[in-house]
């Protein structure tokens, strides 16, 4: 069990509140070595919290072999109709959004002990009831509308993933290695891709006798199979996840939130009181007098929602309260603006991949049913081994070093650059330059925003508020990826794959302008930042108060 919590110091020596709360906290590590080598506890935790994106990309990128299979199983090779191809291409993002926004805030309300675990639990049943689509007895658009509404909750389990991984991480790492631990398990989403492409080639490889003797409706059997593969690493960490601690930092956070917000405390004691008295007698409804009485056996129960009622209350409104503030709320303005942009360029071209498989010859044009499928997954496999990996890996060994606002500006900027070069040379670049573009494009996402995006905000909020922010960030980024993908194939209908090109040149060239709005988050505790502001609020109330009095 990962119980990872070292306390960092840090907190000002000169104010008592802050050393009380903070001096628990995790220390920032001397050790000489570096920050990308790991522990035999943070592999854990990796496993632990790595299998949530590892399962993500594997969900949502499945879907493009899936989806061409289908074709296949129902509709005899033609093309899905394109409302219903977009709505189950589309339908795990959109619940990802509810997820990213559910989870988030569960996870800073209730406590991330009482909801991690939950989003796996999601993830495990939607995927079963994917495998039950019923293609034998349903009509074609029956099977797809099936597929894809369970998608969606498949959706809401990915997306809950999100907030709850980045902040259990963020919780446990020390400050020396925070971001490279989130670069580490954000770095799965690159391998469940990888797997996933790898995973329909092999089923496909043990089919292909059965499909090559004309056996098409087989194809039904690969991608059910390719799908369940993800319950293997689902299964095997859902135990951990449910047993996980509650972090220290965490814990710290709420005294802390009840220092900063006294009423809620306040509030909690004064309904308790109003209950031990309901409990110790009987409300006469007509005049409101006491009747003395038996202690309700239930009173335990009631004090225990109380509680919670109140401080979800309280949490909430504290949250409002937080970020009413300009200098708060230009953070999650930064972070929810820059991932939103991102992921219209970032899913735009990985959820479309038919276009880039068809400029280098792998779009599965021509052949057998089989062979087409198997170009397509072989095609894949390249597109996610030249660039998509390698980039993760190396924001993982520089992040500590460059910090994350110069990679994440100079991966929007580069991004750009190779999205300039594909949208004005679309039609007359060779098939290697078409590669080496595309290849070093993927790189850059990857060794940029993609992954920075991610730290970003499990780095910038404090603890209380960390995991919602986080939550909603995701979830704005989500909303690019819907957008690009409902709109991508009627754009490239109407104004050409390059004029599409150009839109997504656009959204990375502002998202390098809404980065400025973010600092740098390297060896910054955003706690002890917290811890400040609250004391400096304290000191200038009670400064107000001397003022008033004399």
């Amino acid at each position: 069990m990962v119980q990872t919590s070292n306390q960092p110091s840090g907190a000002p020596t000169s104010q008592g509140a802050e050393k009380t709360h903070w001096s628990k906290l995790e220390e920032v590590e001397n050790e000489g070595r570096p920050a990308f080598l790991l522990t035999k506890t943070e592999l854990k935790l990796l496993g632990i919290a790595g299998v949530g994106f590892f399962l993500d990309a594997y969900d949502l990128f499945i879907i493009n072999p899936v989806a061409t299979m289908l074709q296949y199983r129902l509709y005899g090779g033609g093309h899905l109709p394109t409302n219903l191809e977009g709505f189950v291409k589309a339908g795990a993002n959109i619940g990802s959004v509810i997820g990213q926004f559910a989870f988030g805030y569960a996870a800073d309300a209730l406590g991330r002990k009482a909801v991690y675990g939950k989003e796996l639990m999601l993830i495990i049943l939607a995927t079963i009831l994917t495998m039950t689509t019923p293609t034998g007895s349903l009509s074609p658009e029956g099977s797809l509308i099936y597929l894809g509404i369970f998608r969606i909750l498949l959706g809401v389990g990915v997306g809950g993933d999100y907030p709850m991984s980045a902040s259990i991480t963020s919780d446990r790492a020390n400050l020396r290695k925070r971001g490279t631990m989130l670069a580490y398990i954000f770095s799965n989403q690159g391998w469940g891709s990888f797997v996933g492409s790898l995973a329909t080639i092999i089923v496909l490889a043990c089919y292909k006798n059965v499909m090559e003797a004309g056996k098409t409706s087989k194809v039904d059997g690969v991608w059910r199979i390719v799908v369940g593969l993800s319950l293997i690493p689902a299964f095997a960490t859902l135990y951990q996840r449910l047993t996980l601690p509650e972090s220290t930092r965490f814990e710290k956070s709420q005294e802390l939130g009840r220092e900063a917000n006294p009423e809620a405390g306040d509030e909690i004691a004064e309904l308790k009181r109003q209950q031990e008295l309901k409990s110790d007698g009987v409300v006469d409804s007509s005049s409101g007098s006491l009747k003395k009485g038996s202690r309700d056996s239930t009173s335990d129960n009631h004090e225990a929602e109380v509680e919670e009622v109140v401080t979800k209350k309280a949490h909430l409104a504290d949250f409002i309260r937080y970020f009413s503030e300009w200098r708060h709320l230009k953070l999650l303005i930064g972070t929810a603006t820059c991932w939103f942009l991102l992921d219209i360029a970032f899913y735009g071209i990985n959820l479309n991949q038919n276009v880039v498989l068809q400029q280098i010859g792998f779009d599965g044009s021509s052949g057998t049913p089989w062979e087409r499928l198997f170009k397509i997954s072989t095609g894949n496999i390249i597109v996610t081994a030249l660039g998509f990996v390698p980039g993760y890996y190396a924001t993982v060994l520089t992040i500590e070093k460059l910090g994350r606002k110069w990679i994440q500006i100079q991966g929007f900027l580069i991004t750009s650059l190779f999205l300039g070069i594909l949208a004005g040379m679309f039609h007359t670049l060779s098939k290697p330059a078409f590669i080496v573009n595309f290849a070093l494009l993927q790189f850059f996402f990857n060794f940029g925003a993609n992954t920075t995006t991610y730290c970003y905000p499990a780095e910038v909020f404090p603890t209380r508020y960390r995991a919602f922010a986080h939550g909603i960030s995701a979830a704005c980024g989500k909303a690019g990826a819907i957008i690009s993908a409902l709109a991508f194939n009627t754009l490239t209908k109407k104004i050409g794959t390059p004029a599409v090109l150009w839109i997504f040149f656009g959204c990375n060239i502002a998202g390098a302008a809404f980065t400025l709005l973010l600092p740098e988050v390297r060896d910054r505790d955003p706690d002890i930042i917290l811890a400040q502001e609250i004391e400096e609020s304290r000191k200038m109330g009670q400064k107000n108060v001397t003022q008033a009095r004399s």
